[in-house]
């Protein structure tokens, strides 16, 4: 887990899971794969193996550990619901989420269908903690918009999408029980185009249909250089949820006793 994190949109990061596999047009530039071979072959390093698929059942119990509560990003160098993950995993990581309410949890995928068959199965209760919000991409019209319809399907209380990197115009979109959007471009050497009408397109809908709108970035391979201001000024909008207290150490002790009690079964 890192305690404070440079996306825009979250505080933190916490990650069980480490690397992935491409599935998707938006997966070409991936900011985390990237990252994470730079490391392949360093001994020690949490990243030794790049970014082959791994579980690291041993960070599972982080956000317990934090007090102060805040939002935190689910795997921002993988993906929850990867096939590679068994269903028991994503369970244990998921309780954790539960035990450790005082935080808000970002869990964003772009397997959505898993997602959604799973939550449906076996934790229907999610749709109840408002803590918890589950997001998926949205990088194109082929195979992101499909996502949304699963996303609208899958018990939550808080969804969301994040529109990045966004790849061409998405017309019109369907936005019936979605809470939140984020928007932006991709970055990094070879980064594709993003065109300022998709974006005012999608800020347009938003006001619409009353969802608060997050720009992130333009991108470009100087993300920096172009900044994150749209029309001359920023948007930093985000769902209004009420955040959790503040536990004590004795309640976050309890908590955690009960969270190595269950999570010996994916030891």
């Amino acid at each position: 887990m890192s305690e404070n994190s440079s996306i825009e949109w979250t505080n933190a990061t916490w990650n069980p899971v480490r690397g992935c596999t491409k599935i998707s047009a938006g997966c070409a530039h991936c900011y985390a794969e990237t990252f994470a071979e730079r490391w392949r072959g360093i001994p020690g390093h949490p990243y030794e193996q790049g970014f082959d698929l791994r579980l690291v059942p041993e960070k599972l119990l982080d956000p317990i550990t934090w007090q102060r509560p805040r939002r935190i990003f689910v795997n921002s160098m993988s993906d929850l619901f990867h096939e590679g993950v068994d269903d028991l995993y994503v369970g244990a990581t998921l309780d954790v989420m539960r035990l450790a309410d005082w935080h808000t949890y970002q869990v964003l995928t772009k397997r959505a269908e898993r997602m959604r068959r799973l939550l449906d199965a076996s934790h229907r209760d999610l749709a109840e903690r408002r803590h918890v919000w589950l997001g998926v991409s949205v990088e194109n019209r082929k195979q992101g918009l499909p996502r949304i319809d699963e996303l609208r399907r899958t018990p939550a209380a808080v969804r969301f999408l994040s529109v990045e990197p966004l790849l061409e115009d998405l017309g019109q979109i369907d936005l019936r029980g979605i809470d939140w959007v984020i928007v932006g471009g991709e970055s990094g050497p070879g980064a594709r185009p993003m065109e300022r009408s998709w974006v005012v397109s999608i800020r347009r809908q938003c006001r619409r249909a009353k969802i608060p709108f997050f720009f992130k970035q333009w991108g470009g391979v100087r993300k920096s250089v172009n900044g994150r201001e749209l029309d001359g000024r920023t948007y930093d909008e985000f769902p209004r949820i009420a955040e959790g207290s503040q536990p004590s150490r004795a309640e976050r002790q309890e908590r955690l006793l009960q969270a190595e009690a269950f999570l010996r079964k994916v030891a």
